[in-house]
Formats: structure tokens, sequence, C-alpha cells
């Protein structure tokens, strides 16, 4: 069964920091771009971050430039989401999903969904004193 697995939520105070993980079982994400999306409650899913399958290419939302960075170890097969500075409307579940496998090293879509083949189940994530 091919799956991504997000792990290393928690709750953490403003300004802290958390390191996501997506973790692929039942194939190597040598092929894939992997998106990270999150949700609040009583909000629409947004698109936080993707990386393209050979790491050229990486994107942003606006929100978290400059203070999230996406990171890949193939060699691992897991994504890396880190956070820093976080802010209590980082507060939100977090998901990664993968697209592929592609044809180009250097394309991964941030914001929209449609290319996401498979989901995980979505990480906690609390910004809170």
């Amino acid at each position: 069964q091919l799956q991504v697995v997000e792990s290393g939520g928690g709750l953490v105070q403003p300004g802290g920091s958390l390191r996501l993980s997506c973790t692929a079982s039942g194939f190597t994400l040598d092929y894939y771009a992997i998106g990270w999306f999150r949700q609040a409650p009583g909000k629409e899913r947004e698109g936080v971050s993707c990386i393209s399958s050979s790491s050229g290419t990486t994107k942003y939302a606006d929100s978290v430039k400059g203070r999230f960075t996406i990171s890949r170890d193939n060699a691992k097969n897991t994504v890396y989401l880190q956070m820093n500075s976080l802010k209590p409307e980082d507060t939100a579940i977090y998901y990664c999903a993968a697209d592929g496998p592609v044809y180009s090293g250097n394309v991964c879509y941030r914001s929209t969904a449609l290319p996401y083949d498979y989901w995980g189940q979505g990480t906690q994530v609390t910004v809170s004193s």
C-alpha cells in the first residue's frame, strides 16, 4: 500500500520551532514532488510549501517565507518541514502529499492540491503560550 505518514507535530510556544517529517511507505520518494498543506479549524486548506523531486525548486506561502524551510533526504525516503519562529496563526493540522512519478525534477505545485495523489493523515501543530 502506497502512503505517506507525517510526524513531528505537537504543542509549542510562540517563537518556538518544530520539524515535521513526511515519510513514504511502499514507494520511494525519488521521483515525487512533495507538498505540505495545512488546515486550521473553520478555514480552507492552505498550501504551505512544496519541493520538487530534484530539490531544485522550492516554494513557500508568503505567510511562512523566511520562517519555514522544506528539504528532502531521499536516502531516508523523507521530506522535512523545519518551522521556526512559530506564531499562533500557524496552528493547524499539517498534511504532506506526494505527486508523481513526475517527468520533470524541477516542478512542484504549492497552491493547488490537484496534482497530489497520496496524502497522509495529518499531524497537529498547536502554537500557544
